[in-house]
């Protein structure tokens, strides 16, 4: 129970491990999950260590798995996940997977190139197919064109078809036109038109017609857009221009014949040879299909040995080989409760390996300073993330967790107090937590879902404890519940014997309860605030002074407890000097001024009555006079006989401490500093001299405190340690002023998230409920609607984050900073199951 409160006792262990059994006692110990290696070959090029050969063996088989896991994806076929967690495969077993492997891959790439070329002649076909069935349409319209406008004229009608039909050639016919066609990309033709106009000057004449379906790029596997465009030249110059043109444009230019006939036989020709190519493509598309299915099914399994390799073997890089070569020396931290279950797992590596000379785990002494490792389960683990967000914890020392898990949702509660926001919050919380099981199969890598989910816990205690606090608050949607009734009366000043009549509460638009009145209020309300409080001109009054005076005391308490969880550091690591000249003086320090300032709140509270509040002096002013000694303020009167002394001592006991923090234990370190130096122990011949302390006196001594100025040099530097000291008194000192002056954000915060909801329910609910005709009632239904979602996305999720930050900076400065240094680092074990989580949620 012990190790709750405090990190995990680790110890520095060596291992010795036979050669043939260290990959499989790597492994076993990989399976639990519960040591950390240690480089021991920190000089060492990554490329001169022992297993290089191996890593990069399973680097190249990674590769592989990666381009198939690529192609499964862009196939769109779905990845088995069994959870199955196979062994790791031994080293013998490298070879058959690395075949596997590169058959898998070269039979792929094979796949991939022939049904690339295959797709690409597919392509050139396809477009040679439009190619020819626009130009015929070319061909056609023009010629009914030209047929139309000349019908009248033999000779005309001659001359058009001399131009376009090449049969008519000789010296009396006329010049005829060359053309090419081809296809281009949609978005390319307007400024392929504009350079074809310059270049030829306009010597030149475009047809272009769009391809309606789009066709497939056999590299990169998109769908684009072409056209299809005929060009009409006279010469060879111009041909020669075209041609260049739709070179840098990247058009394909094909072959189309130029009569009628032989463009019908050619099209024939080119449907048969695509219907072929199609379905050869549908056959290699089915078998690389049945490839990758099967591929599929196990690849989540091998790439879980190949990463499980090669975690291994990186680890082996870490280890020192003996000078026999027949054994590896290893240096590992792990956790003093878990030595036997990683002795256990070094006796099944093995036992694994057929080998008979069994592995030693030798613990060694050391004063290196160990990782710090928080055993943690998932209810657990969220409030100890939020902790290590602010700094993983000095070995040993008090964990805050704990506490956290109790004061971080509470402290969030006294600023988001509501019934209503709070059971909302809470129902979310409660459906993350029945359906985890669910939710984590599914793996969503939706970011901000997946760090929600993994506050679960937190965000159902903030909601459990937010349902309480609204529950003091007497606030439900910014309304009050009449659980008890009223612990006040109508029966008003005016007419204490008799209650109020309907002229009264016609006439006065508001009416005065006077507790001072017998009868009007009957004593504190059962639970809470009393709900008529709502209703109240001056509920704003009253609830601030309420959580005004509520903050200051739950903060002081919060930092006197943190104060307190310092001395059981001190008590642990045996620090004396620390517990009377540092834990004393600032537990006195703090009590002497706010611990007094929260008695004073509570004796104020029960005092005074009704009859006698209006002379209750101010506590601020009395707090500010008890500071500066002025007690000659007649406007502020003593709360109690006797208080000038009591307060003057406190005073002069809270600036007692702050000589004892700042110079005395400055003083006392130069001391022993000293003593140890000058008249310390000195041994001649075997025989000490001296009257110095002994070897056992000397362990008394706070090494620690001598440690912090001697680690690089033997010399006390005094004036290092003053500056050192005085700063931490300063920062103590003015941090009690300032930090419970921080805790006024609970204050704050709470009036803010009240009025908040208050302005909400006024403002749009309010209308809804105000309509008294037929059609209200579907006009409350949309009102309703926006009123849930303004409710969720303002007062649950802003709200709800704007507290959470506030309350993790009351952990993290105003509480965690009494006790907590957090500068050590953290535990990493070698562990396959956070190898493996890193690899699936990437």
């Amino acid at each position: 129970m012990g190790e709750l409160f405090r990190s995990e006792e680790m110890t520095l262990a060596q291992l010795f491990l036979q050669s043939e059994a260290a990959y499989c006692c790597v492994s076993e110990l990989g399976e639990l999950g519960m040591v950390q290696f240690r480089d021991l070959n920190p000089d060492v090029n990554v490329f001169q260590r022992k297993f290089v050969n191996e890593v990069r063996r399973c680097e190249e088989m990674d590769r592989k798995l990666r381009f198939v896991e690529k192609e499964i994806k862009k196939a769109n076929i779905p990845t088995m996940d069994t959870g199955e967690n196979p062994e790791v495969p031994f080293p013998r077993d490298m070879i058959d997977l690395e075949a596997t492997f590169e058959k898998l891959e070269n039979e792929l790439k094979e796949i991939n190139t022939n049904q690339e070329a295959l797709k690409k002649n597919f392509l050139e076909l396809t477009e040679l197919k439009h190619i020819l069935r626009r130009t015929q349409q070319f061909f056609d319209e023009v010629w009914l064109k030209n047929h139309q406008d000349i019908s009248g004229d033999p000779n005309l009608l001659e001359e058009s078809s001399s131009l376009l039909d090449p049969s008519e050639a000789g010296r009396g016919a006329p010049l005829r036109l060359g053309f090419v066609a081809g296809v281009i990309n949609r978005e390319r033709i307007p400024t392929f038109e504009r350079m074809l106009w310059r270049v030829c000057r306009g010597n030149v004449f475009l047809r272009q017609t769009e391809i309606e379906d789009p066709l497939e790029d056999p590299t990169t596997g998109d769908q684009v857009h072409k056209s299809v465009f005929i060009i009409f030249f006279q010469g060879d110059q111009l041909k020669n221009r075209v041609k260049k043109i739709c070179e840098g444009f990247r058009a394909s230019l094909y072959p189309c014949p130029e009569t009628p006939q032989e463009r019908k036989e050619m099209a024939a020709g080119v449907n048969t040879r695509i219907d072929d190519l199609q379905m050869v493509l549908n056959q290699t598309e089915d078998h690389r299909q049945r490839v990758l299915q099967a591929a599929a099914k196990t690849i989540r399994v091998w790439f879980i040995k190949v990463r499980k390799m090669k975690a291994i073997y990186h680890t082996l890089n870490l280890c020192n080989i003996d000078v026999t070569q027949k054994c590896l020396i290893a240096e590992v931290w792990c956790p003093v409760s878990d030595l036997d279950s990683i002795q256990f797992a070094l006796r099944r590596g093995t036992e694994r390996s057929g080998s008979t000379v069994p592995s030693i785990l030798n613990r060694m002494q050391t004063k290196q300073t160990p990782p710090t490792y928080n055993k943690t389960n998932k209810f657990t683990s969220g409030f100890q993330n939020i902790v290590d967000a602010y700094g993983i914890g000095t070995y040993r020392e008090i964990n805050p967790a704990p506490y956290t898990i109790i004061t971080f949702p509470f402290l969030f509660a006294v600023m988001f107090g509501d019934m209503g926001h709070g059971l909302l919050m809470t129902c979310a919380a409660l459906y993350l937590v029945i359906r985890e099981t669910r939710l984590l199969a599914q793996k969503s890598d939706n970011e901000m879902f997946n760090m929600i989910f993994a506050g679960r816990y937190i965000i159902l205690l903030m909601g459990i404890f937010s349902v309480y606090t609204g529950l003091i608050y007497n606030d439900c949607f910014s309304k009050s519940l009449n659980m008890f009734g009223s612990s006040w009366s109508v029966r008003p000043m005016f007419f204490p014997k008799g209650n109020w009549t309907f002229e009264t509460l016609d006439g006065n638009s508001v009416l005065q309860l006077d507790p001072a009145v017998p009868g009007v209020f009957g004593g504190p309300y059962p639970l809470g605030i009393d709900p008529i409080w709502n209703v109240a001109t001056n509920k704003l009054t009253f609830l601030n002074s309420f959580k005004m005076k509520m903050s200051v005391v739950l903060g002081v308490i919060h930092m006197l407890f943190g104060v307190t969880l310092s001395l059981f550091n001190h008590l642990y690591f045996k620090k004396p000097l620390n517990i009377f000249l540092g834990f004393i003086p600032e537990i006195v320090f703090m009590s002497s001024l706010f611990g007094y300032l929260i008695l004073l709140i509570f004796y104020k509270w029960t005092a005074y009555d009704a009859a006698t509040s209006k002379d209750a002096p101010s506590l601020l002013i009395a707090f500010i006079n008890m500071c500066l000694f002025n007690y000659n303020d007649p406007t502020n009167k003593p709360l109690y006989r006797g208080q000038v002394g009591i307060q003057s001592l406190l005073v002069v006991i809270a600036l007692a401490c702050v000589p004892c923090m700042l110079v005395v234990k400055t003083m006392v370190l130069r001391r022993q500093y000293l003593w140890k130096k000058h008249l310390g122990t000195q041994k001649f011949g075997g025989i000490r001299v001296g009257n110095g302390p002994t070897e056992d006196e000397a362990e008394i001594i706070d090494h620690d405190q001598l440690s912090q100025h001697s680690e690089e040099g033997d010399e006390f530097n005094f004036g290092d340690m003053a500056v050192h000291q005085a700063i931490h008194t300063i920062e103590y000192c003015l941090g009690c002023i300032s930090n419970t002056a921080s805790y006024l954000r609970l204050w704050a915060l709470s009036l803010a998230h009240a009025q908040l909801s208050e302005v909400l329910w006024g403002m749009v609910m309010h209308l809804g409920l105000s309509s008294r005709s037929g059609g209200g009632f579907f006009g409350l239904s949309i009102i309703f609607s926006a009123f849930a979602t303004l409710t969720v996305c303002i007062l649950l999720i802003m709200e709800g984050l704007s507290a959470f930050l506030h309350a993790l900076r009351l952990h993290w400065v105003e509480f965690q900073n009494k006790f907590y240094t957090g500068q050590g680092f953290k535990f990493v074990p070698f562990s396959f199951e956070s190898i493996l989580e890193g690899r699936f949620d990437e």
